[in-house]
């Protein structure tokens, strides 16, 4: 069986440390998976090795059944995976419209050879202006992006990166510095937009984490050592020991 995203005993040292031990996760096409575990547990150091920032020290990494491992990151996003970062990457001197349209132009094929001016590209411009209004910032069009509210970036970010046309898309920690509010509405946002599509998220927000996911990986000194659904993670004694602390209630969960 081929999935969308696999990782097969998957190890990282930095010199003599190791930072991912191990880790095996198998993820089916269209599944929406959050990762948590405690500060330094390596959540983020695999998304950078599926992203292909780093190579790992051993083991595999496939993408729809293809091996990505030690590729690099833009051959790994031209097979079908995006992510976005911690820290918002935007283009902020182009305008809501432009950063959109930047995106598509290479899953449409026009990758850097431009032989019509960018206004004579219908197909990339229709893709970009769906896009905009799918992220529901199409009233903010001409606005130049470092003039957006933090909220209306993270936004922008997220169109940025289904907008290549991934399939596989990567989400680190995309609500971090939002308001209960915003957190709720951009929930929303995140599912809407990624329907059909493989998510992987990593979050801290508990409430987030049990609203978005199907299942949960829970990653502890650099190895998975549960993968379930919310109802069974949540009531897994060794994540309760190894991450929660204590069982997690209802409130706790945001309740969802």
């Amino acid at each position: 069986m081929s999935y969308a995203l696999e990782l097969k005993d998957l190890r990282k040292n930095f010199g003599k440390t190791e930072i991912i031990r191990g880790a095996n996760l198998a993820v089916n096409a269209g599944e929406r998976i959050a990762i948590i575990g405690p500060n330094g547990a390596g959540k983020s150091t695999l998304f950078n090795l599926i992203s292909g920032r780093f190579g790992p020290t051993s083991g595999e990494i496939l993408l729809n059944g293809q091996r990505i491992d030690h590729k690099a990151p833009y051959e790994i996003n031209r097979m079908g995976l995006s992510r976005s970062f911690q820290i918002t990457n935007i283009f902020p001197k182009l305008s809501v419209f432009e950063n959109l349209r930047c995106a598509v132009l290479w899953s449409l094929g026009y990758k850097y050879t431009f032989l019509k001016f960018l206004s004579g590209l219908k197909d990339a411009n229709d893709l970009a202006e769906k896009y905009m209004s799918m992220i529901r910032l199409d009233k903010k069009r001409d606005l130049l992006a470092m003039n957006l509210t933090y909220a209306e970036q993270r936004a922008l970010e997220i169109g940025i990166t289904i907008a290549g046309g991934s399939n596989v898309i990567l989400l680190d920690e995309p609500t971090a510095g939002m308001s209960k509010s915003e957190t709720t509405r951009f929930i929303n946002l995140i599912k809407e937009v990624t329907v059909g599509k493989t998510l992987l998220t990593v979050e801290h927000d508990m409430g987030v984490v049990f609203g978005l996911a199907d299942k949960i990986a829970v990653v502890v000194y650099g190895e998975v050592i549960a993968f379930d659904t919310p109802e069974a993670v949540r009531s897994n004694a060794r994540v309760q020991e190894a991450y929660l602390g204590t069982h997690v209630t209802e409130d706790q969960a945001g309740g969802h």
